[in-house]
């Protein structure tokens, strides 16, 4: 680089930004942040703001653009979202300071963060009621693992994870970015956002000295048993936190390890098809989370999402928190109580993160007040009442006296967002703070105190103190009276500072004190607020565990109360789950469509009964009837059932007896991989190739349509083999919807397999659901029907029946379908022949006119009479 021509201010720009070559940088000028070169082009593009030049650069024009500071946040999403990095390069010294090394020295700057997916902390950019994961996965002699944190909250977890195990994981996560080795690969063509570190970051015997000196011990032996690869992996997320924290490294609690057997597997494509967190349209809304969520905290909203994502496969702790919620539901005024309290508790966990990483401010001081009151509230309401889990939870909602007496005591009740605003300082906390404050505020007042004290000392009414410019205040009187000030014992007090034509001025050693700290008063009282904003920070974070516990147990009690308050507004009931290998459901339903159903005014849910329990082999339904009817809606609300029971909630049924599942698959829908050119069908059998690899004895499973995507006899055969595979070699429990009607007869082959219908009802050619499940086969599908329901035009329907009915002949003739097809004549579609109108009879004229509600009986009688009167003779 040639820096002659160079500027030292764009010199500084291209040094930080050499260091930050795979992030825009942020570049602090006063109140905007600047971009220059290709970052400007790429933000100006991304943003949609507008690029402009700012001199040259090696003989070219310099691109630029800028936000500003105060509204950065909201640019910084927009560019995280679209898959940049940003660097933030800030003033690291006044201006002022600048400028007294010299005319050409400029501000200091460096870059205090490097802003990245998974290490977002603001409220505005993050989702208040989810996670923000940052990964790592690493392989240490075959050996792989995942480790995981959540910077805005503390959350920190590892576990042992294989490599196959991966993508389930991460969809069960949902990271937002994940940390691999350079040049390791994964394999994954979607996921989070993929950042590469060098080896380096991933040595286990350096990451373990970094996590001993993150959490203050000599060993990690005290968090758990963790093997190298779990070391690498939380290292890996250490240093990629020191990196883009510079050194600021955020509160995180000691690392949990989680046990792979701990909950339900669930693959991605399940999580999908059930759409647990998210609907297939992407959204919360429309998904399981959205119809049970009743809590009224942050970290509940977070609880509940992680509870719904890994259903426990402990049966003391499902049945400790199904007693949990059984209490409060029938505690109805105790429950109304807790969530009373709770509604005013605020996220004690992201207040602590902010704090931590110094991004806080006042009003995070004064959250954790808030949820230190609530949280004493909660405990005073619970006392002794409640099963266990209350009990743990009240002994950690305790024990913050003294923290709450000093933010109490130290803080206003409304403080403003900043420190650097001040204000937050509770008047009588500090005497020093309200004296300058009284300077600052009341100066005149205090300076008339003194001309008040100086008239009474000196006899001289006429006595003023003034303020110029020049001297600041000063004491003024007439010359007549001059003589008396500079005799003793005056003189003593008053000092001469000018004479003019008819007046002289003096000052006092107090008068120039109280002028100085007038003039310093402001700056003073921030000063003063700002240690006070440390020390209380200090005391906050001295307590950051205990406050963690806190906050862990209000989602708890929070979560287990909105439990028992869905329970209450649904009707849903407490299910039994053991360790059988039942599933016996009556009056099932599906809390989604349920309660999209109500919003709509539509007609009620149809509750329908389930039975696969597997006594020593399998058990599985086979489902048939026509599309439309339900059968996918029926699949889907079962698995629902049991994943909410295993999460710890009462379920959507009227009796619900479930042996403990330990894994999940759900085979529905239809969809192209086309970015991985894979077919419909391909999706599909990747799909049931993974379902029939692994499902244990112990899991449900839901298939619909299996072979559908190939032909009539492919898809029969593939269907039925996968059929009798779950049934001989995973001998799990599962619910089989098809088409193929051919495959009933399986219920009488395989001892665990029974069949099982949708039933409708046909009327005049149209078919009618019943959405009932009933035991039983249907003997067709009503294809045709429902495509008339679908609007399909006459003709095409029409058509379809003829050629319908021809198979349907040529099979029961013994193979002839090929030959009756072949005869069909041609099928032609002619243009519609334009119906001419005609005038209205007088039986329509008549109609036109009438309001049945206006008409009396005898009315509607005489009417009828009149109408047949009307009608022309046959």
């Amino acid at each position: 680089m040639n820096t002659e021509t160079v500027t030292p201010m764009m010199a500084q720009y291209l040094e930080i930004k050499d260091r930050n070559r795979d992030a825009l940088l942020f570049y602090r000028m006063g109140d905007f942040y600047e971009m220059f070169f290709d970052d400007a082009v790429n933000a100006a593009a991304a943003l949609d703001i507008a690029l402009t030049k700012r001199g040259k650069h090696l003989g070219e024009d310099i691109a630029m653009c800028g936000v500003p500071v105060h509204a950065a946040e909201g640019y910084l999403l927009t560019l995280i979202r679209k898959g940049f990095r940003v660097a933030i390069a800030e003033q690291m010294e006044d201006p002022a300071a600048a400028k007294k090394r010299g005319g050409k020295s400029i501000v200091a700057r460096d870059v205090v963060r490097l802003v990245t997916p998974g290490t977002l902390t603001e409220d505005t950019l993050l989702d208040a009621r989810r996670h923000n994961f940052l990964a790592a996965f690493a392989e240490v002699r075959d050996v792989c693992a995942l480790a995981w944190c959540d910077i805005s909250t503390g959350e920190f977890r590892v576990m042992p994870c294989p490599a196959v195990r991966l993508g389930p994981e991460l969809a069960r996560l949902a990271p937002k970015e994940l940390l691999v080795a350079d040049g390791f690969d994964l394999g994954l063509d979607d996921g989070p956002s993929l950042t590469r570190l060098a080896q380096s970051s991933f040595d286990s015997t350096g990451a373990d000295r970094k996590l001993c000196d993150l959490f203050g011990v000599s060993s990690l032996e005290g968090f758990g048993q963790f093997d190298r690869a779990e070391v690498s992996a939380m290292g890996a997320l250490v240093d990629y936190l020191d990196l883009t924290q510079r050194g600021n490294l955020p509160l995180l609690r000691p690392p949990i390890k989680e046990d792979p057997g701990g909950s339900v597997q669930i693959d991605a494509s399940t999580r999908r098809n059930l759409e647990i967190t998210a609907a297939l349209s992407g959204g919360k809304d429309g998904s399981l989370l959205a119809a049970v969520d009743k809590t009224l905290t942050a970290a509940g909203g977070r609880l509940l999402e992680r509870r719904l994502s890994a259903p426990s496969r402990d049966l003391n702790v499902i049945q400790s928190r199904l007693d949990t919620v059984a209490f409060l539901l029938e505690q109805s005024r105790f429950r109304v109580d807790l969530r009373d309290a709770l509604r005013r508790c605020p996220d004690i966990d992201r207040a602590l993160s902010r704090l931590a990483l110094d991004r806080g401010g006042p009003r995070d001081l004064t959250a954790i007040r808030s949820g230190l009151e609530q949280s004493q509230r909660l405990s005073d309401q619970i006392g002794g009442k409640g099963p266990t889990l209350l009990q743990r939870a009240a002994a950690d909602l305790t024990g913050h006296t003294d923290l709450h007496a000093l933010l109490d005591a130290a803080l206003v009740a409304e403080p403003p967002l900043l420190a650097r605003d001040g204000g937050f300082i509770a008047p009588g906390y500090d005497p020093d703070l309200d004296d300058a404050r009284k300077l600052r505020d009341d100066g005149r007042a205090v300076i008339a105190a003194m001309q008040a004290d100086y008239i009474t000392l000196t006899g001289i009414t006429a006595l003023k103190i003034k303020h110029n410019n020049v001297l600041g205040y000063f004491v003024d009187v007439t010359t007549t009276h001059a003589e008396k000030m500079l005799s003793a014992p005056l003189s003593e007090t008053f000092i001469h500072r000018q004479t003019t034509a008819g007046q002289v001025r003096f000052t006092t050693v107090p008068l120039s004190e109280m002028e100085t700290k007038i003039l310093n008063a402001g700056n003073l009282t921030l000063e003063i607020e700002k240690r006070h904003y440390a020390t209380l920070k200090a005391h906050i974070l001295a307590h950051a565990a205990t406050l963690s516990a806190t906050a862990r147990a209000i989602a708890e009690v929070d979560l287990a109360a909105s439990f028992a308050d869905l329970a209450a507004e649904e009707n849903w009931a407490a299910p039994i789950v053991d360790n059988s290998r039942a599933f016996a459901i009556t009056g099932g339903r599906h809390p989604v469509v349920e309660r999209a159903l109500r919003k709509q005014g539509s007609a009620s849910f149809v509750a329908n009964d389930c039975d696969i329990t597997a006594d020593g082999t399998a058990a599985i339904w086979l489902l048939t009837g026509p599309n439309m009817a339900g059968k996918s809606t029926f699949l889907r609300q079962n698995a629902i059932i049991a994943l909410l029971a295993q999460a710890g909630s009462f379920v959507p049924a009227k009796t619900a007896h479930i042996g403990l599942v330990s894994q999940l698959f759900s085979r529905v829908g239809a969809a192209d991989d086309l970015a991985r050119g894979r077919s419909t069908f391909m999706v599909e059998m990747v799909e049931t190739a993974a379902i029939l690899h692994q499902a244990d004895s112990r899991a449900l499973v839901i298939l619909d349509e299996i072979g559908r995507g190939t032909a009539t006899y492919d898809g029969l055969s593939i269907a039925w083999a996968t059929l009798e595979y779950l049934h001989d070699k995973n001998q799990c429990r599962a619910l089989f919807a098809t088409h193929y009607h051919e495959m009933t007869s399986l219920a009488g082959k395989l001892a665990g397999v029974e069949n099982a219908t949708v039933t409708v009802k046909e009327w005049e050619g149209d078919v009618i659901f019943l959405h009932e499940v009933r035991k039983g086969a249907a003997d067709r599908s009503y294809g045709v029907q429902v495509a008339k329901l679908a609007g399909l035009p006459d003709a095409v329907t029409d058509r379809a029946r003829v050629v319908l009915e021809a198979l349907e002949k040529g099979e029961r003739e013994g193979g002839k379908q090929r030959a009756l097809i072949d005869d069909l004549p041609l099928f032609r579609v002619t243009a519609p022949t334009p119906v001419k109108p005609t005038k209205a009879s007088e039986v329509e004229t008549a109609l036109r006119d009438i309001l049945p509600d206006q008409l009396t009986p005898m009315e509607a009688l005489r009417l009828i009479y009149d109408l047949k009167a009307k009608l022309k003779a046959p």
